[in-house]
């Protein structure tokens, strides 16, 4: 079975090529898709297409614990996240890579827990990402940033909002004095991957800049970045995939331990 799973977002649908569809059953629902099965430079991947075969679930409708709970039944152990943000900062441009390291939550009626009682767990989101993940990650990021031209930001706060509209002036403004980028698809699903003791990274694409900028962000722009960033991810994943190691060494693995009641 696949140790690694993909959840893609928005533009990111042909990162390879599936094998077969696996269609699981979860207690929370439908997944948004089959999880798709493959290969990436000789390693096994589980894919689920996180908004759904052609873009028909928005981010404030997408099933995350589904998503989840499906990829852990296949017994992956670490997952990569993959979304298309906006930019809340001037020097975070249009095309760049960031890698975050920590989120603001600023959703208001998902279902962000697997543990709804009656057992309750607590966990610890102080460091949200895996450690091990995001150093791979960044290495593989920099590494193309030196060669290829690909500006890569290793931190970064992402702030998830509900969607899906985009954000007013003021919102945006006041995002801009706390955050690096902005998207709608990061929360709760880094949440519950941590709930499940699976290893999250997060690898934003910067399309746009925020409203705080001069011009409110169209979809056109939006779609047109996301086509030139595809081809960035691709490269990114099929060099640091196969650095990813078996044993974990990490607390990812150890993250209910203590916070259950």
């Amino acid at each position: 079975m696949p140790r690694i799973g993909i959840i893609g977002g928005s533009g990111v649908y042909g990162v390879f090529t599936p094998k077969r569809k696996v269609k699981v059953q979860t207690p929370y629902g439908i997944p948004s898709s089959d999880v798709e099965i493959g290969e990436i430079e000789g390693v096994e991947i589980a894919f689920i297409p996180r908004h759904g075969k052609g873009h028909r679930i928005p981010p404030h409708r997408v099933n995350y614990r589904a998503n989840i709970y499906a990829l852990k039944t296949l017994k992956v152990e670490r997952v990569i996240g993959i979304s298309a943000v906006g930019s809340l900062q001037k020097e975070f441009r249009p095309g760049d890579i960031v890698i975050p390291d920590q989120y603001i939550d600023f959703t208001k009626k998902r279902e962000y827990t697997f543990y709804d009682g009656p057992k309750v767990a607590h966990i610890s989101m102080a460091d949200p990402f895996c450690p091990e993940l995001r150093k791979i990650f960044i290495e593989v990021s920099k590494y193309f940033e030196y060669y290829l031209n690909y500006k890569t930001h290793d931190r970064g706060t992402y702030i998830c909002i509900e969607g899906p509209r985009f954000s007013t002036r003021a919102e945006s403004r006041m995002f801009k004095q706390f955050a690096h980028i902005i998207g709608m698809t990061l929360v709760p699903e880094v949440q519950l991957a941590r709930e499940l003791e699976m290893c999250y990274v997060n690898l934003s694409t910067i399309t746009d800049y925020d409203v705080w900028a001069e011009h409110p962000v169209t979809t056109e722009e939006v779609m047109t970045m996301m086509k030139k960033n595809e081809e960035k991810v691709k490269r990114i994943l099929h060099e640091a995939i196969p650095r990813i190691p078996e044993e974990r060494n990490c607390p990812c693995k150890d993250a209910l331990k203590g916070a259950v009641i």
